[in-house]
Parts: C-alpha cells; sequence; structure tokens
C-alpha cells in the first residue's frame, strides 16, 4: 500500500517546481541566454537547483513507493533522477543547452504526467 498523502505532497512540490521553472524561463529561447549575462548565469544556477530538487523527489517517490513510478511508464524515471545527479555532481560541466531543452521539451511532459498522477490519487 502506498501512503498517498506522502506522493501526494510530493507530487504537488514537483509540479510547484516545474511551474517555478517554467514562469521564470518562459521568454528565454537560447541557451546563449544562460552564458551571457550575471542574470542568465543566477537563472541557470535557480534551475539547476530546481531540477536537483526535482530528481531528489522522484528518487524518494520511488524508494518510498516500489513500483509507484511504473505505472507511469511515458516518463523516464531515471533519467529524471540521473539528471539530479550530473547537475549535484558534475556542476561545473552542465550544458547550458541540455537544461534549456530539458525546460522547453521534457518539463512539459512531466507536469502533465505529475498533474495526472495527482489527479488518480
Amino acid at each position: 500500500m502506498y501512503d498517498e498523502q506522502r506522493i501526494y505532497s510530493l507530487l504537488e512540490r514537483i509540479e510547484d517546481a516545474i511551474l517555478l521553472i517554467q514562469n521564470q524561463t518562459d521568454s528565454i529561447e537560447t541557451a546563449d541566454y544562460f552564458l551571457n549575462s550575471q542574470e542568465g548565469i543566477f537563472m541557470l544556477g535557480g534551475v539547476c537547483m530546481q531540477l536537483i530538487f526535482i530528481g531528489e523527489s522522484v528518487k524518494t517517490l520511488d524508494a518510498k513507493n516500489a513500483g509507484y513510478l511504473a505505472d507511469y511508464p511515458e516518463i523516464p524515471w531515471r533519467e529524471v533522477m540521473g539528471l539530479r545527479n550530473v547537475i549535484a555532481h558534475e556542476y561545473h560541466h552542465i550544458d547550458a543547452e541540455e537544461i534549456l531543452n530539458v525546460i522547453k521539451k521534457d518539463l512539459p511532459v512531466l507536469l502533465s504526467v505529475i498533474q495526472r498522477m495527482k489527479n488518480e490519487i
């Protein structure tokens, strides 16, 4: 049996982190923005912290609720957790283009699934 209250809380926090990233980066069109100004570098750091939080929350969901994430195979959960590890342990080798790709392509899909997961609890 899953701890539905704990799952819901984590899903809500993941959703909030995704929405924060999307709201703050909505107008960014190229990865150069992250590299060419103090504001951009600061923004990249903030986005990366939120991505670490998302990955850590997914790791917690997986560890505390074995098999739960398998019900949502459209998300590569291991990659979500892996991105957290890359950002946390190889911060100086972060590819701004890859981060922008995650923001623009991967996060909308993840948000949709997270919202569906919340609705199914």
